[in-house]
Protein backbone atom coordinates (compact mmCIF):
# COMPACT_ATOMS: atom_id res chain seq x y z
CA UNK A 1 0.00 0.00 0.00
CA UNK A 2 1.20 3.53 -0.69
CA UNK A 3 0.93 4.42 2.99
CA UNK A 4 4.15 2.44 3.43
CA UNK A 5 6.05 4.44 0.81
CA UNK A 6 8.74 6.94 1.86
CA UNK A 7 10.18 10.05 0.22
CA UNK A 8 13.85 9.96 -0.82
CA UNK A 9 16.08 11.99 -3.06
CA UNK A 10 16.92 10.25 -6.31
CA UNK A 11 20.57 10.34 -5.21
CA UNK A 12 19.57 8.19 -2.21
CA UNK A 13 17.91 5.64 -4.49
CA UNK A 14 20.61 5.31 -7.16
CA UNK A 15 24.32 5.75 -7.71
CA UNK A 16 24.41 8.44 -10.39
CA UNK A 17 27.31 8.31 -12.83
CA UNK A 18 29.10 5.68 -10.70
CA UNK A 19 32.87 5.59 -11.01
CA UNK A 20 34.27 2.90 -13.29
CA UNK A 21 37.59 2.44 -15.02
CA UNK A 22 38.60 1.55 -18.58
CA UNK A 23 42.24 2.02 -19.52
CA UNK A 24 42.99 4.53 -22.25
CA UNK A 25 43.49 2.74 -25.54
CA UNK A 26 41.66 -0.41 -24.38
CA UNK A 27 39.19 -1.88 -26.87
CA UNK A 28 35.74 -2.02 -25.24
CA UNK A 29 32.07 -2.24 -26.13
CA UNK A 30 30.65 1.16 -26.98
CA UNK A 31 26.99 2.17 -27.22
CA UNK A 32 26.76 5.36 -29.32
CA UNK A 33 23.65 7.51 -28.96
CA UNK A 34 22.32 6.43 -32.35
CA UNK A 35 22.17 2.79 -31.20
CA UNK A 36 19.51 3.58 -28.57
CA UNK A 37 15.97 3.09 -29.87
CA UNK A 38 13.12 5.40 -28.74
CA UNK A 39 11.14 4.01 -25.80
CA UNK A 40 12.98 0.69 -25.99
CA UNK A 41 14.51 -1.01 -22.94
CA UNK A 42 17.03 -3.15 -24.79
CA UNK A 43 20.13 -1.95 -26.65
CA UNK A 44 20.00 -3.66 -30.07
CA UNK A 45 23.69 -3.40 -30.92
CA UNK A 46 27.07 -2.02 -29.93
CA UNK A 47 30.44 -1.42 -31.55
CA UNK A 48 33.97 -2.28 -30.42
CA UNK A 49 36.12 0.81 -30.15
CA UNK A 50 39.23 2.07 -28.45
CA UNK A 51 38.29 3.86 -25.24
CA UNK A 52 39.09 7.57 -25.31
CA UNK A 53 36.41 8.83 -22.95
CA UNK A 54 32.68 8.80 -22.31
CA UNK A 55 30.12 7.55 -19.79
CA UNK A 56 30.96 4.11 -18.34
CA UNK A 57 28.48 1.47 -17.21
CA UNK A 58 27.84 -2.18 -16.34
CA UNK A 59 25.00 -4.62 -16.97
CA UNK A 60 21.90 -3.61 -15.03
CA UNK A 61 22.66 0.11 -15.20
CA UNK A 62 20.19 2.51 -16.80
CA UNK A 63 21.53 5.03 -19.32
CA UNK A 64 19.52 8.16 -20.10
CA UNK A 65 20.23 10.67 -22.86
CA UNK A 66 20.69 14.12 -21.34
CA UNK A 67 20.62 16.13 -24.56
CA UNK A 68 17.80 17.39 -26.75
CA UNK A 69 16.01 15.94 -28.70
CA UNK A 70 17.25 12.47 -27.67
CA UNK A 71 15.67 12.54 -24.20
CA UNK A 72 12.36 13.87 -25.52
CA UNK A 73 12.44 11.03 -28.07
CA UNK A 74 12.65 8.44 -25.30
CA UNK A 75 16.30 7.34 -25.49
CA UNK A 76 16.57 5.53 -22.15
CA UNK A 77 17.83 1.95 -21.98
CA UNK A 78 18.83 -0.73 -19.49
CA UNK A 79 22.27 -2.19 -20.19
CA UNK A 80 22.37 -5.93 -20.87
CA UNK A 81 24.94 -6.30 -23.67
CA UNK A 82 28.00 -6.79 -21.42
CA UNK A 83 29.58 -9.85 -19.84
CA UNK A 84 29.83 -10.33 -16.08
CA UNK A 85 32.20 -7.76 -14.55
CA UNK A 86 32.65 -6.10 -17.97
CA UNK A 87 32.60 -2.31 -18.24
CA UNK A 88 31.28 -0.65 -21.38
CA UNK A 89 31.13 2.97 -22.42
CA UNK A 90 29.12 5.35 -24.55
CA UNK A 91 28.31 8.93 -25.31
CA UNK A 92 29.36 11.70 -22.96
CA UNK A 93 25.71 12.76 -23.24
CA UNK A 94 24.49 9.89 -21.03
CA UNK A 95 23.55 10.00 -17.37
CA UNK A 96 24.12 6.59 -15.76
CA UNK A 97 21.94 5.27 -12.92
CA UNK A 98 22.80 2.19 -10.85
CA UNK A 99 20.55 0.56 -8.25
CA UNK A 100 21.75 0.58 -4.64
CA UNK A 101 21.67 -2.90 -3.13
CA UNK A 102 18.90 -3.28 -0.55
CA UNK A 103 17.49 0.16 -1.42
CA UNK A 104 16.42 -0.05 -5.05
CA UNK A 105 15.70 -2.74 -7.62
CA UNK A 106 17.43 -2.40 -11.04
CA UNK A 107 14.23 -3.05 -13.03
CA UNK A 108 12.19 -0.67 -10.88
CA UNK A 109 14.90 1.99 -11.24
CA UNK A 110 14.88 1.71 -15.03
CA UNK A 111 11.11 2.21 -15.21
CA UNK A 112 11.30 5.02 -12.65
CA UNK A 113 13.77 6.89 -14.89
CA UNK A 114 11.43 6.30 -17.86
CA UNK A 115 8.40 7.54 -15.94
CA UNK A 116 7.13 11.14 -15.94
CA UNK A 117 8.33 11.40 -12.32
CA UNK A 118 11.93 11.68 -13.53
CA UNK A 119 11.78 12.22 -17.28
CA UNK A 120 9.52 15.29 -17.25
CA UNK A 121 11.51 17.28 -14.64
CA UNK A 122 14.72 16.31 -16.45
CA UNK A 123 13.37 17.71 -19.72
CA UNK A 124 12.16 20.90 -18.01
CA UNK A 125 15.61 21.42 -16.47
CA UNK A 126 17.38 21.59 -19.84
CA UNK A 127 19.50 24.65 -20.50
CA UNK A 128 21.69 25.81 -23.39
CA UNK A 129 21.18 26.82 -26.99
CA UNK A 130 17.97 25.63 -28.61
CA UNK A 131 19.56 22.75 -30.52
CA UNK A 132 22.05 21.63 -27.82
CA UNK A 133 20.14 21.83 -24.57
CA UNK A 134 21.24 19.51 -21.77
CA UNK A 135 19.69 18.21 -18.56
CA UNK A 136 20.96 19.80 -15.36
CA UNK A 137 22.21 16.75 -13.49
CA UNK A 138 21.95 18.46 -10.08
CA UNK A 139 18.20 18.94 -10.65
CA UNK A 140 17.77 15.21 -11.35
CA UNK A 141 19.93 14.22 -8.38
CA UNK A 142 17.76 16.22 -6.00
CA UNK A 143 14.35 15.06 -7.22
CA UNK A 144 12.04 13.90 -4.43
CA UNK A 145 10.76 10.39 -5.15
CA UNK A 146 8.03 8.48 -3.34
CA UNK A 147 9.58 5.04 -2.97
CA UNK A 148 7.92 1.70 -2.09
CA UNK A 149 9.83 -0.92 -0.13
CA UNK A 150 12.22 -3.18 -2.02
CA UNK A 151 9.74 -6.08 -2.15
CA UNK A 152 7.07 -3.93 -3.80
CA UNK A 153 9.68 -2.41 -6.13
CA UNK A 154 10.51 -5.91 -7.37
CA UNK A 155 6.83 -6.66 -7.98
CA UNK A 156 6.36 -3.44 -9.94
CA UNK A 157 9.55 -4.05 -11.89
CA UNK A 158 8.56 -7.63 -12.71
CA UNK A 159 5.15 -6.59 -14.10
CA UNK A 160 6.66 -4.05 -16.47
CA UNK A 161 9.64 -6.28 -17.28
CA UNK A 162 7.31 -9.09 -18.39
CA UNK A 163 5.83 -6.79 -21.05
CA UNK A 164 9.24 -5.69 -22.31
CA UNK A 165 10.46 -9.31 -22.26
CA UNK A 166 7.60 -10.29 -24.59
CA UNK A 167 8.41 -7.35 -26.86
CA UNK A 168 12.06 -8.46 -26.92
CA UNK A 169 11.03 -12.04 -27.74
CA UNK A 170 8.85 -10.88 -30.63
CA UNK A 171 11.70 -8.75 -31.94
CA UNK A 172 14.06 -11.73 -31.75
CA UNK A 173 11.55 -13.90 -33.62
CA UNK A 174 11.15 -11.22 -36.29
CA UNK A 175 14.91 -10.88 -36.69
CA UNK A 176 15.16 -14.65 -37.09
CA UNK A 177 12.38 -14.71 -39.68
CA UNK A 178 14.04 -11.90 -41.64
CA UNK A 179 17.35 -13.76 -41.53
CA UNK A 180 15.64 -16.94 -42.76
CA UNK A 181 14.12 -15.12 -45.73
CA UNK A 182 17.41 -13.41 -46.53
CA UNK A 183 19.26 -16.76 -46.29
CA UNK A 184 16.76 -18.41 -48.65
CA UNK A 185 17.10 -15.51 -51.08
CA UNK A 186 20.89 -15.80 -51.00
CA UNK A 187 20.79 -19.59 -51.48
CA UNK A 188 18.32 -19.45 -54.38
CA UNK A 189 19.49 -16.37 -56.22
CA UNK A 190 23.08 -15.54 -55.23
CA UNK A 191 24.98 -18.72 -54.31
CA UNK A 192 23.47 -21.22 -56.77
CA UNK A 193 22.29 -19.46 -59.91
CA UNK A 194 21.41 -21.65 -62.88
CA UNK A 195 23.19 -19.37 -65.29
CA UNK A 196 22.04 -21.23 -68.39
CA UNK A 197 18.45 -20.31 -67.55
CA UNK A 198 19.10 -16.84 -66.14
CA UNK A 199 19.57 -13.54 -67.88
CA UNK A 200 21.74 -10.54 -67.06
CA UNK A 201 19.86 -7.29 -66.61
CA UNK A 202 19.03 -4.36 -64.31
CA UNK A 203 16.34 -3.54 -61.77
CA UNK A 204 14.69 -1.22 -64.29
CA UNK A 205 13.55 -4.32 -66.23
CA UNK A 206 11.61 -5.55 -63.16
CA UNK A 207 9.90 -2.25 -62.35
CA UNK A 208 6.70 -0.91 -63.88
CA UNK A 209 7.13 2.62 -62.57
CA UNK A 210 8.49 4.77 -59.74
CA UNK A 211 6.75 7.33 -57.59
CA UNK A 212 8.21 10.45 -56.02
CA UNK A 213 7.35 11.11 -52.38
CA UNK A 214 5.27 14.06 -51.23
CA UNK A 215 3.71 14.87 -47.87
CA UNK A 216 1.64 17.83 -48.96
CA UNK A 217 3.36 21.20 -48.96
CA UNK A 218 0.14 23.16 -49.28
CA UNK A 219 -1.47 24.62 -46.17
CA UNK A 220 -4.58 22.48 -45.55
CA UNK A 221 -7.85 24.40 -45.55
CA UNK A 222 -11.52 23.55 -45.97
CA UNK A 223 -13.25 20.19 -45.62
CA UNK A 224 -11.72 18.31 -48.55
CA UNK A 225 -8.58 17.38 -46.59
CA UNK A 226 -7.64 13.79 -45.78
CA UNK A 227 -5.39 12.43 -43.06
CA UNK A 228 -2.75 10.08 -44.38
CA UNK A 229 0.25 8.33 -42.85
CA UNK A 230 3.57 9.37 -44.25
CA UNK A 231 6.66 7.14 -44.19
CA UNK A 232 9.94 8.96 -43.60
CA UNK A 233 13.38 7.44 -44.06
CA UNK A 234 13.73 7.20 -40.29
CA UNK A 235 10.56 5.08 -40.16
CA UNK A 236 11.85 2.44 -42.57
CA UNK A 237 13.60 0.18 -39.97
CA UNK A 238 10.43 0.19 -37.86
CA UNK A 239 8.07 -0.51 -40.73
CA UNK A 240 10.40 -3.27 -41.90
CA UNK A 241 10.00 -4.89 -38.49
CA UNK A 242 6.23 -4.92 -38.88
CA UNK A 243 5.50 -1.87 -36.74
CA UNK A 244 3.96 1.39 -37.83
CA UNK A 245 7.19 3.09 -36.80
CA UNK A 246 5.66 6.17 -35.16
CA UNK A 247 4.76 7.51 -38.59
CA UNK A 248 3.45 11.05 -38.19
CA UNK A 249 -0.05 11.83 -39.37
CA UNK A 250 0.17 14.39 -42.15
CA UNK A 251 -2.46 16.30 -44.06
CA UNK A 252 -2.34 16.19 -47.80
CA UNK A 253 -4.67 17.49 -50.49
CA UNK A 254 -6.70 14.71 -52.17
CA UNK A 255 -5.48 15.78 -55.63
CA UNK A 256 -1.92 14.91 -54.53
CA UNK A 257 -2.98 11.84 -52.63
CA UNK A 258 -4.54 10.19 -55.68
CA UNK A 259 -1.21 10.22 -57.52
CA UNK A 260 1.06 9.63 -54.51
CA UNK A 261 -0.83 6.85 -52.72
CA UNK A 262 1.15 3.70 -51.86
CA UNK A 263 -0.32 0.31 -52.75
CA UNK A 264 0.47 -3.27 -51.73
CA UNK A 265 3.68 -4.52 -53.32
CA UNK A 266 5.33 -1.10 -53.47
CA UNK A 267 8.82 -0.73 -52.06
CA UNK A 268 9.76 2.53 -50.33
CA UNK A 269 13.43 3.50 -50.65
CA UNK A 270 15.29 6.22 -48.77
CA UNK A 271 17.06 8.40 -51.34
CA UNK A 272 18.42 11.17 -49.08
CA UNK A 273 20.23 10.50 -45.84
CA UNK A 274 23.12 11.24 -43.55
CA UNK A 275 26.82 10.49 -43.88
CA UNK A 276 29.14 8.73 -43.05
CA UNK A 277 26.58 6.15 -41.84
CA UNK A 278 24.78 5.06 -44.99
CA UNK A 279 21.02 5.39 -44.83
CA UNK A 280 20.40 5.92 -48.55
CA UNK A 281 19.21 2.68 -50.06
CA UNK A 282 17.31 1.48 -46.98
CA UNK A 283 13.97 0.10 -48.02
CA UNK A 284 10.75 -1.44 -46.78
CA UNK A 285 8.01 -3.44 -48.52
CA UNK A 286 4.44 -2.16 -48.33
CA UNK A 287 2.14 -5.09 -47.59
CA UNK A 288 -1.63 -5.28 -47.60
CA UNK A 289 -1.54 -5.99 -43.86
CA UNK A 290 0.17 -2.65 -43.32
CA UNK A 291 -2.27 -0.78 -45.56
CA UNK A 292 -5.28 -2.36 -43.85
CA UNK A 293 -4.33 -0.54 -40.67
CA UNK A 294 -4.52 2.86 -42.32
CA UNK A 295 -7.82 3.20 -44.12
CA UNK A 296 -6.96 6.84 -44.83
CA UNK A 297 -3.99 5.69 -46.90
CA UNK A 298 -0.20 6.04 -46.93
CA UNK A 299 2.36 8.13 -48.78
CA UNK A 300 6.13 8.61 -48.41
CA UNK A 301 8.08 11.83 -47.96
CA UNK A 302 10.02 13.60 -50.68
CA UNK A 303 13.19 12.13 -49.13
CA UNK A 304 12.01 8.72 -50.32
CA UNK A 305 10.88 7.15 -53.56
CA UNK A 306 8.46 4.29 -54.15
CA UNK A 307 9.11 1.45 -56.59
CA UNK A 308 6.17 -0.26 -58.25
CA UNK A 309 7.52 -3.71 -59.26
CA UNK A 310 6.11 -5.99 -61.91
CA UNK A 311 3.62 -8.60 -60.69
CA UNK A 312 5.28 -11.17 -58.42
CA UNK A 313 8.65 -9.40 -58.24
CA UNK A 314 8.07 -7.26 -55.12
CA UNK A 315 9.78 -9.39 -52.48
CA UNK A 316 12.50 -10.55 -54.89
CA UNK A 317 13.46 -6.89 -55.43
CA UNK A 318 13.08 -6.14 -51.71
CA UNK A 319 15.47 -8.90 -50.60
CA UNK A 320 17.88 -8.26 -53.47
CA UNK A 321 17.96 -4.61 -52.42
CA UNK A 322 18.56 -5.65 -48.80
CA UNK A 323 21.40 -7.95 -49.88
CA UNK A 324 23.11 -5.18 -51.86
CA UNK A 325 22.61 -2.75 -48.96
CA UNK A 326 24.41 -5.19 -46.62
CA UNK A 327 27.31 -5.22 -49.09
CA UNK A 328 27.61 -1.41 -49.08
CA UNK A 329 26.83 -1.19 -52.80
CA UNK A 330 24.84 2.05 -52.45
CA UNK A 331 27.88 4.03 -51.30
CA UNK A 332 29.10 4.09 -54.90
CA UNK A 333 25.80 5.62 -56.03
CA UNK A 334 25.75 8.47 -53.49
CA UNK A 335 26.35 12.11 -54.24
CA UNK A 336 25.78 15.35 -52.38
CA UNK A 337 27.28 17.40 -49.56
CA UNK A 338 29.44 16.10 -46.72
CA UNK A 339 26.55 15.92 -44.26
CA UNK A 340 23.71 14.93 -46.60
CA UNK A 341 24.04 12.27 -49.28
CA UNK A 342 21.59 11.64 -52.12
CA UNK A 343 21.13 8.36 -53.93
CA UNK A 344 21.53 8.36 -57.71
CA UNK A 345 18.37 6.30 -57.92
CA UNK A 346 18.00 6.27 -61.70
CA UNK A 347 21.68 5.46 -62.14
CA UNK A 348 21.39 2.55 -59.76
CA UNK A 349 18.31 0.86 -61.21
CA UNK A 350 19.50 1.39 -64.79
CA UNK A 351 23.17 0.40 -64.48
CA UNK A 352 23.63 -2.00 -61.52
CA UNK A 353 23.99 -5.40 -63.16
CA UNK A 354 21.99 -8.26 -61.65
CA UNK A 355 21.13 -11.85 -62.57
CA UNK A 356 17.43 -12.31 -63.30
CA UNK A 357 16.00 -15.82 -62.74
CA UNK A 358 12.97 -17.28 -64.52
CA UNK A 359 9.62 -15.80 -63.50
CA UNK A 360 8.33 -19.03 -61.92
CA UNK A 361 11.25 -19.10 -59.43
CA UNK A 362 10.71 -15.47 -58.50
CA UNK A 363 6.98 -15.95 -57.96
CA UNK A 364 7.59 -19.08 -55.83
CA UNK A 365 9.94 -17.03 -53.63
CA UNK A 366 7.43 -14.18 -53.41
CA UNK A 367 4.67 -16.54 -52.26
CA UNK A 368 6.94 -18.16 -49.67
CA UNK A 369 8.01 -14.84 -48.18
CA UNK A 370 4.47 -13.52 -47.86
CA UNK A 371 3.87 -15.94 -44.97
CA UNK A 372 7.04 -14.66 -43.28
CA UNK A 373 5.93 -11.07 -43.73
CA UNK A 374 2.51 -11.84 -42.27
CA UNK A 375 4.09 -13.34 -39.13
CA UNK A 376 6.55 -10.46 -38.78
CA UNK A 377 3.72 -7.97 -39.07
CA UNK A 378 1.54 -9.83 -36.53
CA UNK A 379 4.39 -9.80 -34.01
CA UNK A 380 5.01 -6.12 -34.63
CA UNK A 381 1.33 -5.33 -34.15
CA UNK A 382 1.31 -7.25 -30.86
CA UNK A 383 4.36 -5.29 -29.74
CA UNK A 384 2.48 -2.04 -30.28
CA UNK A 385 -0.34 -3.25 -28.01
CA UNK A 386 2.17 -4.40 -25.38
CA UNK A 387 3.96 -1.05 -25.49
CA UNK A 388 0.65 0.82 -25.04
CA UNK A 389 -0.20 -1.37 -22.04
CA UNK A 390 3.26 -0.86 -20.54
CA UNK A 391 3.14 2.90 -21.03
CA UNK A 392 -0.35 3.04 -19.50
CA UNK A 393 0.64 1.04 -16.43
CA UNK A 394 4.01 2.74 -15.92
CA UNK A 395 2.95 6.10 -14.42
CA UNK A 396 0.15 4.49 -12.41
CA UNK A 397 2.43 1.90 -10.82
CA UNK A 398 5.22 4.40 -10.17
CA UNK A 399 2.89 6.91 -8.51
CA UNK A 400 1.08 4.30 -6.41
CA UNK A 401 -2.22 5.07 -8.14
CA UNK A 402 -2.42 1.39 -9.07
CA UNK A 403 -1.84 -1.07 -6.25
CA UNK A 404 0.39 -4.01 -7.24
CA UNK A 405 -1.84 -6.79 -5.82
CA UNK A 406 -4.73 -5.38 -7.90
CA UNK A 407 -2.74 -5.49 -11.13
CA UNK A 408 -3.87 -8.29 -13.42
CA UNK A 409 -2.25 -8.78 -16.83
Amino acid sequence: MKCNWCIKKLSEIAHINPKESIGKGIMAKKVPMDKLQPFCRDIPEFILEEYKGGAKFRNGDTIMARITPCLENGKISKVSILDDDEVGFGSTEYIVFRAIEGVSDADFLYYLICSPLVRNPAIKSMVGSSDRQRVQTDVVVNLDIELPNIKEQRKIGSILRALDDKIALNNAINNNLEQQAQAIFKEWFIDNPENNKWSTGTFSELINSTLNGDWGKETPTGNNIEKVYCIRGADIPEVKAGNKGKMPTRYILPKNFVTKQLTAGDIVVEISGGSPTQSTGRCTAITQSLLDRYDSGMVCTNFCKAIKPKEGYSLFIYYYWQYLYSKGVFFSYENGTTGIKNLDFSGFIETETILIPPADQVIAFDNYCKSIFNQVFANGKQNEHLAVLRDTLLPKLMSGELDVPDTDL
